[in-house]
């Protein structure tokens, strides 16, 4: 499956949850890949996502994550090698903009990688922490 329809996937996998959720949350139609999708809270406030996808189990480059920004998020989610397989469920990881720094590391070809075993690791913080967002 080419990136852009994981990514694609992903996106409305993490849409689909937050409406699930009760969230007003919607996807951004620009070309700014920052920000995902934008989910309204009480009038004047906003969080922002930017989803990960990942069809394997290695890890997400996240060579856009310049400065951590309040309110904004990134969802990790990885489909596990099983993404033809609408019965198994991705694993999903929501990250502070502030926190990507920590667990970024570098890949031999330089760029930031986020590797799913850090975020494994984690997971009593990261896995599936919709309260952080909603």
């Amino acid at each position: 499956m080419p990136a852009d329809s994981t990514n694609l996937a992903a996106e409305f996998h993490v849409l689909s949850i937050l409406h699930r959720l009760g969230a007003n949350a919607a996807l951004t139609l620009a070309n700014k890949k920052m920000v995902d999708i934008v989910v309204a809270r009480e009038p004047g406030r906003a969080v922002t996502l930017d989803v990960k996808g990942a069809a394997g189990t290695t890890g997400f480059f996240v060579n856009n994550q310049v400065e951590p920004r309040d309110e904004h998020f990134v969802v990790f989610v990885s489909y596990l090698k099983k993404i033809s397989d609408p019965t198994v469920p991705p694993e999903i990881y929501i990250v502070p903009s502030g926190d990507i720094r920590a667990l970024a590391k570098r890949s031999p070809g330089g760029k930031a990688v986020v590797s799913l075993t850090t975020l494994r690791q984690r997971q009593s913080t990261y896995r599936d922490a919709w309260s952080m967002i909603t």
